[in-house]
């Protein structure tokens, strides 16, 4: 009885369909942008292989956002204290011209040092002015290859070197490149990589450098994975939810619309259950079991519709990492069976209180 009241009214049963697998794409794929972002970020930070990160006073988690006022004198300080094995001054830049990316103005040697050397795919470290290292998941986004000059910043750059993703930024380049490029001074950093003896030392390292550098942000590495969620960074919690919100109220209307529009189009039809003795729970069950089918295939074509559109995303745009997890995939469909049930809690009311006589002489 409820797949022949579906079928009965096929354009009105597709399009409510698609509006729950709306619903449901629109949480996963925006959240999924958003998770997969910070988790990949934390990721490539942890992949430096450094134990502690410096920045100036005031700094965000967001390493991007650190202003390039540090004098990079400071990284013959810290390297003085004992336990500290190497520090690697970097310049940061934010490109934002065809996507936003970090780029690292670096000094090779104390980079190495303390990453442990970059993975190379092909080519040579950068050596002179205007060259750039870029990483093997950029270099796939721009179609770029060893010898290619590309514009960044505005600038024309010429790609001498392309390594393995995962170590801080996508693109690197000389201080003095960057600095000539921006404007900045080459002797001011935004951050410090301070890799140490041991990973034990990290709290007594961490407490010298407050002390040597009062004021400033220093941060333990491994602890920055638990820092990048939502959870805490501001605002972004809100956002999360009002997305969640805005997706549940678009099913909920659907759904009302389409049950209301079923129920007014089929009262000589619940008259006929009524005189033949269904009750009005029974009624009531119907209407609802119809939207739960309704959003139950809306969840599933959702979640399909979401990993085939992270697939054309990331194919698209290979440095965009759009996370999908379990969490969110229960989150988004328990949302849609709520829209269903909210949406159809009032038209089965409506229809269960129909007196039979009346829903019989209905035209």
């Amino acid at each position: 009885m409820i797949i022949s009241g579906l079928t009965a009214r096929p354009v009105r049963s597709i399009v409510s369909v698609l509006a729950v697998t709306l619903e449901v794409t629109l949480i996963l794929v925006i959240v999924g942008l958003i998770t997969g972002l910070l988790s990949e970020k934390a990721q490539r930070t942890v992949g430096v292989g450094a134990e502690i990160m410096v920045q100036p006073a005031g700094s965000s988690m967001f390493i991007e956002f650190s202003g390039n006022t540090m004098p990079v004198s400071i990284a013959d300080k810290i390297g003085e204290l004992p336990g500290v094995k190497a520090v690697a001054p970097i310049q940061l830049q934010i490109n934002t011209q065809s996507a936003i990316e970090t780029i690292f103005g670096i000094d090779p040697k104390s980079f190495d040092a303390v990453t442990g050397g970059l993975t190379w795919h092909k080519g040579r470290p950068f050596d002179g002015p205007d060259e750039v290292v870029v990483d093997n998941v950029w270099a796939r986004s721009k179609s770029a290859t060893v010898g290619d000059t590309v514009e960044i910043l505005n600038h024309k750059f010429k790609v001498v070197g392309i390594v393995e993703q995962g170590k801080g930024a996508r693109v690197y380049t000389s201080r003095q490149s960057l600095s000539a490029v921006t404007g900045q001074q080459a002797d001011r950093v935004g951050m410090f990589y301070v890799k140490l003896d041991s990973p034990e030392l990290v709290k007594t390292v961490k407490s010298e450098i407050e002390g040597l550098l009062p004021g400033y942000a220093v941060r333990d590495v491994n602890d920055f994975t638990t820092l990048m969620t939502s959870e805490n960074i501001t605002g972004l919690r809100p956002f999360m939810q009002s997305v969640v919100f805005v997706a549940l109220c678009i099913g909920v209307l659907v759904i009302f619309l389409s049950m209301y529009t079923t129920v007014t189009e089929r009262t000589r039809e619940i008259g006929i259950l009524r005189s033949l003795g269904a009750s009005k729970a029974f009624i009531v069950g119907l209407i609802f079991e119809e939207a739960a089918l309704v959003s139950l295939l809306g969840a599933v074509f959702g979640i399909g519709v979401s990993f085939l559109l992270r697939r054309i995303l990331t194919t698209v745009f290979p440095t965009l990492i759009v996370d999908i997890t379990t969490s969110w995939i229960v989150t988004a469909s328990v949302s849609a069976i709520a829209s269903g049930i909210i949406g159809s809690f009032y038209p089965s009311l409506k229809a269960a209180s129909q007196d039979p006589v009346e829903a019989l002489a209905y035209e």
